[in-house]
Parts: structure tokens; sequence; C-alpha cells
């Protein structure tokens, strides 16, 4: 019902008009008047119509309430990550407060940690939000196909431009050629002779579709409801009176509206965000158990207790100390959590729309270039996307020298362009009587018209009288018959013209269902008369008496001339090609001296359909034309460029199941010569399948004719609870469901509906199927780039973390802040993750399989490698931090010329109960600028004082997270195979970030924020010295992890032989 019926009341009843188990297209047309009480005549009063608004509703797509802003934005913090990073930043700021109530340099360091996590989750919330609010705009767009006007018969007087939306069930509309269908109607009586609807958006068909009044099955699906005409389709011939029968949510396009909001309800996270969550709910665990373990390591230094009777007793509480600990806590999930990678990730996947869009492949959601490389089942529709959708003739028949031999030409092109293709071994310039007699048949008995628009050529008219007007201009002009056309667009059908002009058209026998043919009679310069048929082939051949041979001369049709013409009609129909045959009469006896007068009695004739079949009598045949929805020329080879990548290619489409066939064998879906009874079923027939999970799982190509939305999108949802990831493409309002639902929706960017686009991930520029191909190979290798960032990030805060349990599980003072941590993760590490993001593709990535959805993004092997990276890069910062509070040199770098005391590295242990040590002093030392003294309080060494210590721990875990990025170029090849300057951008990175840390080292006042100081060059040795064994302990491991590998292929292949 109708969003506007809230207007009336809800709905009261299901009696009259009420079509949910009426079937109206199954019955004849009086009894669908008495079922709507109804006389077509009068149509409904407005008492009936205003009684009928109350329960049915106003004519219109409902509009469901989105999610408010306020709930969007609280779903952007429904994540693991993000919750972390809540908690971290709440406690951050509460103990920043804290200490602030104290004064002190420190307080504006501690309130820049808790500020930028702040800024973090807004700008990623902002974003959520942003793209979540788009994505309802499918329906938004279906609504635009729904007419807004009809012409309706009330109360026996005609209203023209009635608001569409105030129709109910029982209403009599007129339709028209060009209107929009308003509603769902039953086709009453015809006022043309014939009635041609485009409903190809909404069913997927290539062609308009007759209807007729005549009722058909009750059970049959939507292509075969002749009767009836569906809400937003075209009237593109003729004119009619039709019932409603079903209006607003309950027509066709209703139902597509509610199946694509029932499909944007069950969207999934894509894969690469399952993977990221199952890491947060790891990370969760992990951080639990470390804060945990460090608390249970540290609880003496702030809950102490004394036992009497063997019961502790008399315990004291030391709150300093115990937020001191909190700190850490907070200090480890700052570590722990890659708070850079949402955004190196985005930044990734828009450089990856940025080649895809280069590549005519248009992103409008960007995890879907992520999502793209696991694709493992691509579901195409046909009509438009592996086919032109522009109907061509594909083949020609003229007579031949006697009666019993054919002359077959190959038509080359795919499109409306003239240019597009040749005849093959035509005899240009030299046209005999007989082609001649074709090609004027093919311009004068014809409406269409070609016409050059920015996305190509396109049809004026139907598209099959289109094709012929192309064939005619491919035939050329005989000698001796000028164009008389100058250059330019005119050109365009510059020989029907030239034709035009030596023969005139002064009457038209419409095309009916019944003799399934269209006449028009033409008078040429000198008067003579002639009619000019096209129409179906055996049709023709049954009304023809006589065939016109090559040279021009007529015979009498007997039966083996008949059987030559049949044969090749045959041969046409099994390649699934659309035969028209053509025919014509010399000096039709009624029309001798007709010249289009009204009052001659011919025209009388002409008045009345029911003498159209006599007046195409005794004709003499011509020729044969075969037309047919052409496949796109580059499709054969992105189908075989998908059976390389291991992507199964599923056809679903709304057409009938001959057409579909040849058209997936001639593309390589199926072979010239495979037995495809098992994989070629209707939509209907899958429904029905007893075993539909079976039919799906079937190895290579598969065909579902006759396809309905609904079948789409439940193949859709199989294959998905199968654990496919599904790639469907389409171009019509009837795919927008099913595109709604797939992992990877893409919509045909010329001929998609804007319904279909709006529903889709993407859209592709150019129409071209192989532009998914190559999207895919783009989505692979932005994956395997992905990988490497995520493996580096993951690593470096694996030694974040390590730096931190060590620092608290030894009991040294605090060698890394957070927000020291928070600039290497957001700022320092960002530069060369983002850069991993164009290291070159892999040579052979779409001769792969597809990576499984579910496959593991970091191995176990990986996590070993890393967890040793992880514990060398926290060995590395904290030794850093403990040599120079505890050595004047290290591997021969002298490291006393600041003048700094050196501690034992159990008072290092101890700093907290310096206060109780005699005679300790400590000496002055340079930083830089600054002189750092300890007179009034020597404990003070191990507070501000390790301010050097710890800008050398920052500085070595920042080096070691540069080293490290160039390890992570490859997962297993060694930096000899694969050197740095293989992805120059990681170098120009890496300066980036060195750049970045030396500005906040040597600029004073963010020096001052971050709680450093300059180093000296010896310092800056030292660190290089710590930090450059990374690279040659994962060129170890690398090592190893290739011998393992060669290893287990090798065990592989022996075990494959010995099979």
């Amino acid at each position: 019902m109708g969003k506007g019926a809230s207007n009336y009341g809800k709905k009261e009843s299901a009696d009259e008009g009420s079509s949910e188990s009426y079937t109206p297209w199954a019955k004849e047309t009086l009894e669908c008047e008495e079922k709507y009480k109804v006389d077509r005549k009068n149509g409904l009063s407005d008492g009936e119509v205003e009684k009928r608004l109350k329960i049915h509703g106003f004519n219109e797509l409902e509009k469901h309430k989105g999610q408010s802003i306020f709930r969007l934005i609280l779903d952007q913090f429904n994540d693991t990550l993000v919750r972390i990073l809540l908690v971290a930043a709440v406690i951050s700021f509460v103990l920043a407060w804290y200490d602030g109530e104290e004064g002190g340099e420190m307080e504006i360091t501690a309130f820049v940690e808790p500020l930028v996590i702040f800024l973090i989750l807004i700008v990623n919330a902002i974003v959520g939000v942003w793209q979540e609010s788009n994505a309802e705009r499918a329906l938004e767009a279906l609504k635009e196909i729904q007419s807004e006007q009809a012409t309706v018969i009330r109360s026996g007087r005609k209203h023209s431009g009635l608001p569409a939306k105030e129709l109910v069930p029982g209403d009599i509309v007129e339709l028209r050629v060009g209107d929009k269908v308003p509603a769902d109607m039953r086709v009453m009586n015809l006022i043309s002779s014939t009635l041609r609807v485009e409903q190809g958006s909404l069913t997927g068909e290539s062609e308009a579709v007759s209807k007729t009044t005549k009722p058909v099955p009750a059970e049959s699906d939507i292509q075969g409801k002749k009767c009836m005409v569906f809400a937003g389709t075209t009237v593109v011939n003729g004119n009619c009176i039709c019932l409603v029968t079903d209006t607003g949510m309950n027509t066709e396009l209703g139902k597509v509206h509610s199946q694509i909001h029932e499909a944007a309800q069950s969207e999934e996270d894509t894969p690469l965000k399952k993977k990221l969550n199952e890491f947060g709910e790891t990370l969760t665990l992990m951080i639990g158990l470390i804060c945990v373990l460090v608390w249970l390591i540290n609880v003496k230094y702030f809950l102490t207790w004394e036992y009497l009777d063997g019961w502790p007793t008399n315990f004291k509480f030391s709150f300093e100390k115990c937020t001191y600990y909190f700190e850490i806590a907070v200090a480890l999930a700052v570590a722990a959590i890659p708070e850079g990678l949402p955004a190196v990730i985005t930044t990734c996947l828009a450089l990856g729309t940025r080649k895809m869009a280069q590549k005519n492949a248009l992103v409008r959601k960007l995890p879907s270039v992520e999502t793209l490389g696991c694709t493992t089942v691509i579901c195409s529709d046909k009509t438009g996307t592996l086919t032109t959708n522009q109907m061509a003739v594909a083949k020609l028949v003229a007579m031949g020298h006697t009666e019993s031999t054919v002359r077959l030409f190959n038509v080359e092109g795919s499109t409306f362009n003239p240019l597009d293709g040749k005849i093959q071994e035509w005899p240009a310039g030299r046209m005999d009587v007989n082609l001649q007699t074709i090609a004027k048949i093919a311009a004068l008995g014809n409406d269409a018209s070609i016409e050059r628009s920015e996305k190509g050529y396109v049809a004026g008219g139907m598209p099959t009288e289109a094709a012929l007007k192309v064939l005619v201009e491919k035939m050329g002009l005989p000698s001796g018959l000028d164009s008389g056309s100058s250059t330019g667009d005119s050109d365009l059908m510059a020989c029907s013209r030239a034709w035009e002009k030596i023969e005139r058209r002064i009457a038209t026998l419409e095309f009916d269902r019944d003799r399934k043919s269209m006449g028009v009679i033409v008078s040429s310069n000198s008067g003579k008369k002639t009619l000019l048929v096209k129409g179906a082939a055996e049709n023709l051949l049954e009304r023809s008496s006589h065939i016109q041979l090559l040279d021009g001369s007529v015979v009498d049709l007997d039966q083996r001339s008949k059987s030559v013409i049949l044969d090749s009609l045959n041969e046409m129909s099994t390649s699934a090609l659309r035969v028209l045959g053509f025919a014509y009469k010399d000096d039709p006896s009624e029309f001798r001296s007709y010249n289009g007068e009204e009052d001659h009695p011919a025209h009388n004739l002409l008045l009345d359909p029911t003498t159209y079949s006599s007046i195409e009598s005794n004709l003499t045949f011509a020729g044969l034309a075969g037309l047919r929805d052409p496949p796109r020329k580059e499709v054969r080879q992105a189908i075989e460029d998908c059976r390389a990548a291991g992507i199964q290619v599923m056809v679903i489409t709304g057409d009938n199941k001959n057409t579909a066939e040849a058209i997936c064998r001639e593309i390589g879906v199926f072979g010239p010569d495979e037995d495809i009874s098992s994989k070629s079923i209707t939509g209907r027939q899958f429904m029905e399948h007893r075993d539909p999970k079976s039919h799906l799982a079937q190895k290579g190509g598969l065909l579902f004719s006759r396809a309905e939305p609904r079948h789409k999108q439940e193949i859709v949802r199989l294959l998905k609870d199968a654990g496919e990831v599904v790639a469907m493409t389409g171009d019509g309002v009837n795919d927008a469901p099913a595109l709604k639902l797939a992992d990877i929706g893409i919509a045909m960017g010329i001929a998609g509906t804007e319904v279909a686009k709006e529903a889709s991930d993407m859209v592709l520029a150019d129409d071209n199927f192989s532009t998914i191909v190559a999207a895919v190979g783009e989505g692979r290798s932005i994956y395997n780039n992905m990988k490497a960032f995520i493996r580096y990030m993951i690593s470096s805060n694996i030694g974040e973390v390590a730096s931190i349990f060590l620092t608290a599980a030894i009991g040294i003072p605090e060698c890394l802040i957070p927000v020291q941590l928070l600039w290497v993760n957001l700022v320092t590490d960002g530069p060369p993750a983002t850069a991993l993001g164009f290291n070159p593709p892999d040579k052979y990535i779409m001769k792969k399989a597809p990576r499984r959805s579910d496959d593991s993004l970091i191995s176990a092997w990986i996590l070993f490698r890393y967890m040793v990276i992880g514990l060398y890069v926290g060995l590395a910062t904290v030794g850093v931090f403990v040599i120079w509070f505890t050595h004047d040199s290290f591997l021969g770098i002298d490291l006393s010329g600041d003048g700094h005391s050196l501690v034992t590295f159990s008072q290092l242990r101890n700093w907290d109960q310096c206060k109780s040590w005699e005679n300790f002093t400590v000496s002055p030392f340079q930083a830089g600028d600054q002189l750092f003294s300890f007179e009034s309080d020597p404990c003070d060494y191990f507070r501000t004082g390790k301010v050097k210590a710890m800008t050398l721990s920052l500085s070595v875990l920042v080096a070691i997270e540069m080293f490290n990025s160039l390890n992570a170029l490859s997962e297993d090849e060694s930096l000899l195979t694969m050197p740095p300057w293989v992805n120059p951008w990681l170098l120009v990175a890496m300066s980036i970030s060195f750049g970045l840390h030396f500005l906040i080292l040597y600029v004073p006042f963010l020096a001052q924020v971050f709680g450093i100081v300059p180093l000296s060059v010896n310092e800056w040795l030292l660190v290089l010295a710590v930090a450059l064994p990374v690279i040659l302990i994962d060129e170890i491991l690398k090592f190893v992890g290739r011998l393992t590998m060669s290893g287990q292929r090798s065990s592989r292949s022996s075990k494959h032989k010995a099979e």
C-alpha cells in the first residue's frame, strides 16, 4: 500500500479490486469488469474512487523511514577497535584532567593524546554516516520511473492529465504511443491494430513485446503475461484501453522496490572488514590479558598488605601509583591499535578507485575495490551486458539464379552504427535486381531512424526496424542511383532517403499478431504502385505464390524452392536469430489509382485491419534477414580470462531460453558441442528444483533464462550462503534488487537505468564486460598491497606493545608515552603504509584462483615472524633506553658527550625507591640548548631526566619501523630479489617520515609537546646500530619460510605423482 494511504486510514479489507489471489491475466475481459465492478465505457464513479482510495491508498511507492542521524552515529561506534580507542581516550582525558590540577609542563602533552583520539573517532563517524545516508538512493531513483499523469475514464468522461497517484484498482485508463504505464493493468481492448510495450528494463527482454486482450494461463511468468501492461514500462506502438488491477506497492515495480529495500537490510560487511573485526576482537583479548599481566607484575607497587595469622591484613593502597598503571593500560591500548590503519585503508582504496576509473570502472563504494579481489562468481545479465542491446542483422539470404538456389551473406557489426562492419562478399555498386528489392522493402517498409548521440548511435523507433535501416546503409545503392547527400550526420541514412526519393509511401498496413507482418504501399515517380511487405518468414511464405530470382525474373513458388527457403530459415532459427521475410506485389488491383485520398474506395479497406491478410496475398517472395541482439566483441576473451582466474560465470536473463543458449555458446560460457541440459534452466525451474544448491555447485558456466527479480535474488542469496563472493551485473530495473544483495553490484553506465546505478557498488562507464575482469585484477592487486601494509602496521604495533610490556615487567621508567605512540601510529607509519599500496602487481595475478573470503589475513607463520620482529622492536626500544642510563659507550659509539650520569641496572629497575638511597647525586647534562639540573631533587633524573633516553627509544622505534617497511615489500621475497627501488614511492615515504620525525625533534615547541630533545650525531649512530638488524632478522625468517614452502610443494608434488 502506498504511503499516501495514511491519509485514508489503514487497509480496511481485501474485497473488490484486490488482486492478491485474483489472476486477471487468466480471465476474459468481461469477467475482469465484473470482478472490479466497473464498466469500461463509463469507468468508476467519483464516490467509488474515494471509497477505493481508503482501501488501497495512493498509487505511489512507499517511502521507507531511514535510520535517524543519531542512530547512524551510534552505529559507527559498533566496532571493537573504535570502542577500545574510545575507552582509551576517556581514561586518558580523565587522567590528563587529574594531572592537570597539579599544573606543570606535561599538561599540554597529556591533553594532546585524548583530543587526537577523539578527532580520529569523529572523522571516522562522519565518513561512516555519509556513506550510509547515501545507501537508499536506489529507491528514490525507482520512484522517478513512475508515471506522473494518466488519461482516465470516470463517470463517463475522459480526464486527461489526472495525477497517476490517484489511480485505484478498477480505473479505466487509455494508453497511447509514448505513454509511461502508470499502474499494472489488464488490456481490455486495442484501439489500434497492434500494441507494443518496451518492458525490457523490468523483465530483461531484448525486444518490445506485443500485447493482446486474450487471457493466458494463470501460472504464466511476468514475460508470459501478454495481456498485462506493467507500471514504469513504455508504450512504443499503438493505443488501447486498460483496466487497473494493482497500484502502488502491489505492482511489479512495487515488488522490485520492496526487494531493493529488503536487500539493503541484509547488506554484509566486506571480507576485509570481517577480518579486521576478528582482528579487533583478538586485539581486545590480547590487550586485556597484557593489562592484567602488567597489573599482576606491578600490584606490589600500589597495593601492599601484611600477614597476621596467615591472613592478609592492613591493606595500603596508593592512588597515585594506581593511576600510573592506568596510564600504562592506556599506553598499551594506544600501542596495540593501529590508529592510522583506517586512514591508510581509505587512502589505498581511493587510489584504487582512481586506477579503476582510468579503466572505465567507476567505484561508488570504496570497500567494493577490495571485495572485487576475492570475487568467485560473476552473475551476469545477458541483454545489454554480454550483448549490445542493439538489434543487428547477422545474415541476409537472397534468391539465386534458379528457384532452387539461395545466396547467403554474413553481415558484420553489432551496433546501430552503419559503419560498424560490412557485408562479406558483397557486390558493392553491382547490386542485382533481387538485392535492390530487399533494400527497397527494408528502407521503405520501416518507421525507424538512426541517430548519433553522446552515448553513440541510437535507434529512433523499434530496434528491429532500426537494424534494417542499418542493413540498407551497409548494402549501399545500385549504380545509377545517387544518394544526393552531403557529408555530415545526414549521411547516416543516405541510402534510405535515396530510396524514398524514387518511391513515395502512400499507405501503411500496420503490424498485427495474427498475420505477423507489416506492409506499405508505395508509388513510384511514374505512378506505379507496389505493395512492400516484411514480417515473420513462415507467414509470408504461406501468402506468397511466386519468388523473385537474382536477375529480377519472377517464377512460381513450388515445393522445391519453398523447401530451400525453409532450410535457410531453420538454419538461422537454430542459431537463435529472429528471421524476417521480404515480399512484394506489383500493381495491387485495389490500389492502382489510389494516391492517399480519403474518399477513394480503397481507403476504406485500409481502415479495416481484417482486410490486410487478403491484400497481402499472392505475394512474390524476395529474401530473408536474420537479426539478433549480438554479443559484445570483447566478451569472449573476458570470459576466458575469468576461467583462467578461477571465476565462474553465470548468465541470468529474462530473455527466452533458445536465444540465451545460442549467445552463451557463442561467447564461450558453454562449449560449442557441450551438453547443457543440466546447466540451462528457466528461473521457474530453478525455484522448483529439488536441490537448488547442488545445481549452483556445478562447475563451469550456468544459464538461467526467463528469470524474474525474485529468481535473481534467490540465486545470489544461495551463492552467498555457500560462501561464494558474488558480483552481479545488470542494467535494468529488474536487476536492482540482486545488485543490492550481491557482494558487488555492477551496473552499466550507458544502457543502465538510474535505479540499477544507484543500487550498484560499481558502474561500468563503457558497458564493457571485459572491464569487470580488469577491475577484478586491480582489486586483487590492491588487496595484496593492503595485506602488505596491514602486516607492516600490525607488526609495528606488536613491537610497541612489547616495548611497553617489557618496560612494565622490568620495572624501569616509562620509555614511551601515549602521545608519542599516537604520533608514530598516525603520522610516522602512515606514509610508508600508504606507499606499500603502490607495490607493483603480481605478473600472474589473474592466473591464480581467487582467495576465499574466509582466508586468514595473517597466517600462523607470518604471525610468528612478526612476533619475533615485535619482540626485537620491544628489546631495541627498551634496550636503548637502558643503554643510555647504564653505559657511556656502546659498540664503540661514545655516549658520554652530554655529561649525563650513569646508574646501575638495579638502580634503574628500582627507581621508585630512589629517595631511600644514601648519597645519590646526579650531574647536570646538556640536551640541545637545554641544560637539565637535578640539585634540588636527584630522583627527578628518572622522571624529567629520562627525556634523552625516551627520545632515543622513540627514534629507534621510528627507524626500525621504516626499515621494517622494506621487509613488507614482499611477504616472502628477499630484498636482494625485490630491492627497495621496485617501489620508489616507498623510498619517498620513508624520507617523509624521517623528515617528520626530525621536525618534532628540532622544532622546540613540538619537542616540548612530545616530550623529546634533539640528538647528537653519535646518538643517531646508536639509533641506526640498534635499528638496522631488523632487516637481517626478517631476511633470515623469510629464507626459512621459503625453504619450508618449497619442501611442502615438493611433498605435494611427490604425493600427486604417487597417486
